[in-house]
């Protein structure tokens, strides 16, 4: 079958493929790990026991002057959240209707949040004294930015060593910004285009997204808002996020929001109206929840089924108040489809562990020699490049299958056209009934062979049609006319059975003959 983009070629205004959401960490290589912050407490001569009164607390004090300071000279106010019902992107959408969506700090949101943390311990076998990773709970500082070039942004700063930072911007935000830069005309809703004058130059511009912009901006941020990196003398490395419940042991509750911290590349298939969208994503939303198993999903993910496979393979599908979305995952990797204000069809494909995924790259051995092999992907942000790829891939053999499927829209509007009311010219003519005995008889009798080559009139009619008047014939042709079974002439007063109205004819027969009578017949 032709791909759904083909064949829905004349209903769809574009096709786009973009990041949506992209969760990067920030760490400091001298303090992301226990190993590394004992022996910066060594250099600088601070006792291991020491270490959260001389050094963490007043960094805690500091990193807090500094929300302050920023606030007091970007003229914004800091906001502490203290219930688990309140949604920070609520907050901050109130803030953008008052003051628009110029560049600059929008707002910064306070709260204790968890975090990985340092825990002293002396080894009485090895005398050793030294910094062990645990967990705990900290004052976190969200500074929320509209930038000139990736749109609406936050950094997540925690108060505590090792001030491991957490940024977030969405692909579709950064095309936005580009888009008003080029001059190109373009509808959003939410973090959806619903319409773009130029689908093939957005495309190009989706694809320019580098890594060295992306540092820099990142970089920016990073010194704005937390000075610690100086008294390490680093910079901050930019990871693409990974699942650190399970790595750090959080609570159940934590680790399920921590799932949501992913990187997603989507494709979105633009239609013009939600008439199209629908009932086509209802059929192939249902259908595809059935069809999809376990080797079609290692299948849209480059993956192979193996013995030695120790991951959870399945599929979902949820229904919620926004609608309905399918789900198969893989691991930590999942593909999925859902509709977007019943405008946008969007398949995507999210990860937070980038290294599931394997590309050809050049691997240095121990021994100097530089082969091509095939390795996993590495979590810097300068793998966002091959990782789109690799991303769009999932994306295109998602889309394929469900062409593959059963596509029975059409047939959902054709009988929603025939048996709905609808109104001509403020009159509202109703639908047809196909098990009434009248509407039967009439439905049987255009039908007639005879009137395929010269078509039929009232006067044809009424010879099959006896007991019926004359001026319910006209009504009834009406009826037909306006909803479409039956086409007139032009300059005449004969008509034509459509294509729709041959197929409802021929299913309203085979219905009642083969199936409700015989059923009938065997319930007595």
């Amino acid at each position: 079958m032709k791909p759904l983009a083909e064949r829905y070629q004349a209903c769809l205004l574009g096709v786009l493929s973009c990041y949506d959401r992209m969760i990067i960490t920030g760490t400091l290589p001298g303090a992301c790990y226990a190993g590394g912050m004992t022996s910066f407490l060594n250099s600088r001569h601070i006792k291991i026991f020491d270490y959260a009164k001389v050094f963490a607390d007043p960094w805690r004090e500091r990193i807090r002057q500094c929300a302050h300071e920023l606030a007091d000279a970007q003229g914004v106010s800091i906001e502490h959240v203290n219930k688990p019902h309140i949604r920070k992107e609520d907050l901050v959408a109130k803030v953008i209707e008052q003051r628009g969506k110029h560049p600059g700090l929008v707002r910064i949101l306070s709260a204790m949040e968890a975090c990985s943390a340092y825990k002293p311990r002396h080894d009485k076998n090895s005398h050793k004294t030294f910094l062990r990773s645990t967990t705990g709970k900290c004052l976190h500082y969200c500074f929320y930015f509209i930038g000139e070039e990736v749109g609406l942004c936050y950094l997540r700063v925690p108060t505590w060593c090792p001030f491991r930072l957490q940024f977030y911007c969405n692909g579709h935000s950064w095309l936005e910004s580009k888009l008003i830069a080029d001059g190109i005309g373009y509808a959003m809703a939410d973090n959806a285009f619903i319409r773009i004058d130029d689908f093939e130059r957005a495309q190009s511009l989706s694809d320019q997204l580098k890594p060295d912009d992306l540092h820099r901006i990142l970089d920016r941020y990073a010194r704005m808002c937390c000075p610690v990196q100086e008294e390490f003398g680093q910079q901050y490395h930019w990871s693409l996020m990974e699942l650190l419940a399970i790595r750090l042991g959080y609570q159940k509750t934590i680790a399920k929001s921590l799932v949501m911290m992913q990187t997603e590349y989507s494709t979105d298939l633009v239609f013009r109206s939600d008439a199209i969208l629908s009932t086509l994503y209802e059929d192939i939303s249902r259908q595809a929840v059935i069809a999809v198993k376990a080797e079609q999903v290692s299948s849209f993910l480059g993956k192979k089924i193996t013995p030695q496979l120790a991951q959870e393979i399945g599929s979902r599908l949820p229904t919620r108040i926004e609608g309905t979305r399918i789900k198969h995952c893989m691991g930590s990797a999942p593909v999925k489809i859902y509709d977007k204000f019943k405008r946008v069809l969007r398949i995507g494909t999210t990860t937070n562990d980038v290294s599931f995924f394997k590309h050809h790259c050049k691997v240095e051995r121990r021994d100097g020699s530089i082969t091509r092999e095939l390795a996993p992907l590495k979590k810097s942000i300068y793998s966002i490049v091959d990782l789109r790829e690799i991303l769009l891939g999932c994306n295109s053999r998602y889309l394929e299958f469900l062409s593959s499927l059963d596509d029975c829209s059409d047939g959902h509007r054709a009988l929603q056209q025939l048996t709905k009311p609808k109104t001509d010219h403020g009159t509202q003519v109703r639908g047809f009934n196909f098990f009434d005995a009248a509407e039967q008889n009439l439905l049987l009798a255009i039908q007639r062979p005879e009137f395929n080559i010269h078509g039929l009139r009232r006067a044809d009619l009424k010879k099959h049609l006896p007991s019926v008047s004359s001026g319910k014939l006209s009504r009834y042709l009406k009826r037909l006319r306006i909803l479409g079974l039956i086409k007139r002439v032009a300059r005449t007063y004969r008509y034509y059975l459509t294509h729709i109205g041959r197929s409802a004819v021929a299913t309203c027969e085979k219905l009642t003959e083969f199936t409700i009578i015989q059923t009938l017949a065997t319930a007595r």
